[in-house]
């Protein structure tokens, strides 16, 4: 008789999870309390054409995601293109992408020109990175690059990756911001190569639907879970939208602190911390325009008058045919969880950003524009500040069929989706044979299962 698994979240971690156990043969049942799977990596309806809600590339060292991405039966799907980056300061726009250019970069000095390479340098030669989460992300950019270089390049980069809290930042997030990124770089083309699923997430997760329904799971969107309870006999009923229903065991992949249901009601034990999970979320206006506004993927923003953290020119590396002939751009702006800003109403952010936006792009003109979407998520990524690997809980499960399987526990790595399907492909290692078939129900002593 197959297992039956109850999995909590429809993002990228809990639909591939779904999907590889369901092909082993368990029964699933996938809960997300959104109308739409995907969690952050979702899609939206941009009018002509559909695309990512927010902003994703695959990078050519992604080897989990490319990996699973063949898997699953969309590896002729993938895109390359070259992408490049760029800085705005004092009214103009500079290319910063190849050796090339940074040795052209103005704002910065010879002296400071071969600073900043040893800083990159010195990224990549770092291998224990538990050192850098004693000092701040500021004082060790300046310590090797000095403050001037630090002011010209760095600061608009942490600016665009985490708004004003990258003061509190350790120094281990720019480490793993670099490591990952340079290791995508073609060293024969002297070019970073960035990738993407053409039709965007949407095919990716509309294929993993498809696999898991195919398998014989269960897809329940806009579910609020109620209540996880241990069931007489062996197993959980999980209620939802008040529909009880009984699972062999349960896999929670959302985020776990000491005053959650699950740890009061007594599945999982929250080890003590030195400071709670701090989260940033984001504010993202999406503009659609019938010419593109930057030659860049990136575009990093050292303009504190400009109401946004960063630009992200989508189309710079995504074919017009998969936007309908126009052109997508991103304006984040990273905010903590609990800033009153991520609620505003579009009627107020609209404004706002219109005046930012004719800062930045003086001769845009509103027969150029199609469309304006404001997309945002209160949760969008840990804050890794500093001692940020003593402020993540230990979470243990107390009963040996109920699983953990989040992000909240990467303190080495930025959060991307190589790493969700990195953690994703550990868990079906060291648990997947266990859920191929139902488990002995007599009675035994339950053992202390360790959080993925």
């Amino acid at each position: 008789m197959p297992l039956r698994v109850g999995i909590i979240g429809a993002g990228i971690m809990g639909l591939s999870l779904a999907q590889r156990l369901s092909s082993n043969g368990a029964q699933v049942t996938l809960f997300d309390r959104e109308p739409q799977a995907g969690g952050l990596t979702t899609y939206h309806d941009y009018g002509d054409f559909w695309w990512d809600r927010f902003y994703h590339v695959i990078l050519s060292s992604d080897r989990h995601l490319i990996g699973y991405l063949h898997e699953i039966g969309l590896g002729d799907r993938l895109r390359w293109s070259p992408a490049r980056s760029g800085l705005y300061a004092k009214g103009r726009m500079y290319p910063v992408t190849s050796p090339w250019e940074l040795l052209r970069f103005p704002l910065v000095g010879m002296i400071g020109k071969v600073r900043l390479a040893h800083t990159i340098l010195a990224c990549n030669r770092i291998r224990d990175w538990r050192a850098l989460e004693a000092v701040s992300v500021e004082e060790w950019l300046i310590g090797l690059c000095g403050r001037r270089t630090y002011e010209a390049f760095w600061k608009p980069l942490l600016l665009a990756k985490l708004g004003e809290q990258y003061r509190r930042v350790s120094a281990v997030f720019i480490w793993s911001y670099i490591t990952r990124l340079f290791s995508t770089r073609d060293t024969r083309a002297q070019r970073n190569q960035l990738g993407y699923v053409s039709g965007g997430y949407r095919t990716v997760i509309q294929r993993l639907e498809t696999l898991i329904q195919a398998a014989g799971g269960t897809i329940r969107l806009g579910t609020a879970i109620q209540a996880i309870e241990s069931a007489q006999g062996g197993g959980f009923s999980v209620r939802g939208n008040g529909r009880d229903e009984h699972f062999d065991r349960v896999i929670w992949t959302g985020p776990i602190d000491g005053g959650s249901p699950l740890a009061t009601k007594g599945l999982v034990s929250v080890g003590t911390s030195s400071g709670p999970v701090e989260y940033l979320g984001v504010l993202c206006p999406v503009l659609v325009t019938r010419r593109p506004l930057v030659p860049y993927y990136t575009l990093n923003l050292a303009a504190p008058e400009i109401p946004f953290t960063g630009v992200i020119g989508m189309s710079s590396i995504v074919a017009a045919e998969e936007t309908a002939g126009l052109f997508l751009t991103y304006f984040p702006k990273y905010l903590p969880s609990d800033d009153p800003q991520l609620k505003l109403p579009d009627d107020i952010v609209k404004p706002q950003f219109g005046e930012g936006l004719r800062k930045l792009f003086p001769d845009l003109q509103e027969a150029d524009i199609v469309g304006l979407h404001i997309n945002r998520a209160a949760k969008v990524q840990p804050l890794q500040v500093l001692h940020y690997s003593k402020r993540v809980p230990t979470v243990t499960t107390r009963h040996k069929d109920f699983f953990i399987l989040n992000t909240s526990q990467f303190v080495n790595s930025t959060l991307n989706n190589n790493a969700v399907i990195g953690a994703v492909n550990e868990f079906v290692r060291t648990h997947g044979r266990s859920f191929e078939s139902t488990p002995d129900r007599s009675p035994a002593v339950l053992e202390t299962v360790e959080a993925s």
